[in-house]
């Protein structure tokens, strides 16, 4: 019998004042009860809008259908299906913007918790199942993936499982992207991370870590030992900046360098792992994105008493997502709305003491219906701090468009492709993701590796 209730079955937490000290996950997961009843909210609808706003088509009525049968394993194979990273999708997907946005249950009350069931899924998959997926017949082909964050890895599990030799070229010591350098433990443990990157290479995915492409060895190099085509995934870890005064002092960070510190170096267990990282009292973070709220509720962990979030618009302009500014404010995370970094202000010897902003207002909406922040004359005004982190945007790393001849790209960095296979102006060289687009989500990127892999497959077959 089907589920009426209007609201989700809710997911257990950490207590706010609990959570906020330390870097154990936040949200802890359903039971398989838990998961039952909510999956009876589901209506099987014949239309399948939910499937229409998943990036990678997962068959969501079918893998919850099964779910309400109690049959766990059957439902991780229906999202194995089209999606290699289910346990990373069931925690970081904006859901509430994709699949659960188009949810029919969603018109009144609240759609069905398709992120969390699939959360559920991938977990008891992991505590539960030996299995393994078959691979096909090896193809005498090899293709090489630079990057290995989620369109690489994407790309990578679905070329293997057509049989092609895949080879990943990783610039860091570790294996992941921005899943491991740029997503906090507390909502993307690295142990499942881990898990699921151990399941791409059991498909016979070769992963070559410390291997810079453009410097240890270029597109071209790759091209002449033999691999038939090439996807570059390689993200985009470039941050930007301000350009206001102050910002070459000692204490500012850009949300890349500060998280990745804490997550890929450890820097929230400093002495046991060598990674300083200083944070002091006080705080700001300049942004409202996911990447601000993930700065602001780390640095909050690591012991500052004020974190604020810096943001020039209001709360409805910002991008994060709702949940992530629910629970940085349950945290004790302080929004400083509609209020603009003028000058990061510091002592003589060049540490960080303020922040002078200005208050903004917003005005009528342009023609693209967004409406821009207008400084507020006169309203100047300091904020103390200690530790100020500049969470703006990050763009493509530009070492591989200067290394590579032939290769287009747009005028603020990113790679030009094709939008539906990701061809780039160079012959069987793709690019997908972050590389692309510049900084978004974790799901958009693994759509595009998976549109990628069916192109390279053509392209090779076709070859």
């Amino acid at each position: 019998m089907a589920n009426m209730s209007l609201e989700k079955v809710k997911m257990p937490e950490q207590e706010a004042e609990i959570r906020n000290k330390n870097f154990l996950e936040v949200s802890l997961g359903y039971t398989s009860e838990m998961a039952i009843e909510e999956a009876e909210r589901c209506l099987n609808c014949k239309t399948r809008p939910c499937v229409q706003g998943c990036p990678v088509n997962v068959n969501i009525p079918e893998f919850i259908s099964a779910v309400k049968e109690g049959e766990f394993e059957e439902a991780y194979k229906i999202i194995k299906k089209t999606n290699d990273l289910p346990a990373v999708c069931g925690r970081v997907c904006p859901q509430e913007s994709q699949c659960e946005s188009l949810c029919v249950r969603g018109k009144k009350g609240e759609a069905v918790a398709i992120g969390r069931l699939e959360r559920f899924v991938a977990d008891w998959h992991m505590q539960n199942s030996t299995e393994t997926e078959e691979v096909k017949a090896s193809i005498d082909k090899k293709v090489a993936i630079i990057g290995s964050g989620p369109a690489s890895l994407t790309c990578a599990g679905d070329l293997a499982k057509l049989g092609y030799k895949v080879d990943v070229f990783e610039a860091f010591h570790v294996a992941g992207g921005v899943l491991m350098y740029g997503i906090p433990e507390f909502r993307l443990p690295k142990s499942l991370v881990q898990r699921e990157i151990d399941n791409i290479r059991e498909l016979g995915v070769s992963i070559k870590t410390n291997m810079v492409v453009g410097k240890s060895i270029s597109i071209e190099e790759l091209m002449n030992e033999g691999y038939q085509s090439i996807f570059i995934g390689s993200g985009a870890g470039l941050p930007s900046f301000m350009n206001i005064p102050g910002e070459n002092f000692n204490g500012v960070y850009s949300a890349n360098e500060f998280l990745t510190r804490i997550n890929l170096m450890k820097a929230y267990k400093y002495p046991e792992y060598d990674t300083p990282i200083k944070v002091g009292n006080s705080v700001a973070v300049v942004g409202g994105g996911n990447v601000a709220m993930d700065a602001a509720r780390c640095a909050k962990r690591l012991g500052a008493e004020n974190v604020y979030i810096v943001y020039r618009r209001s709360e409805k302009e910002m991008p994060a997502r709702l949940e992530e500014v629910h629970h940085a404010k349950e945290e004790g995370i302080i929004f400083k709305l509609l209020t603009n970094p003028k000058k990061i202000l510091g002592t003589e010897d060049g540490w960080v003491t303020g922040m002078e902003c200005v208050d903004m207002e917003l005005s009528e909406p342009d023609a693209s219906g967004r409406r821009r922040p207008v400084e507020v004359k006169g309203s100047e005004k300091i904020i103390e701090i200690e530790t100020a982190i500049i969470a703006i945007g990050q763009s493509p790393n530009p070492l591989i468009k200067a290394t590579t001849e032939g290769l287009e790209t747009q005028s603020w960095g990113g790679i030009i492709a094709d939008e539906e296979t990701g061809a780039t102006s160079i012959p069987g060289v793709y690019a997908g993701g972050d590389a692309v687009t510049g900084a978004a989500t974790v799901i958009l990127a693994m759509g595009a590796g998976k549109k990628a892999a069916a192109a390279i497959d053509k392209y090779l077959k076709e070859k």
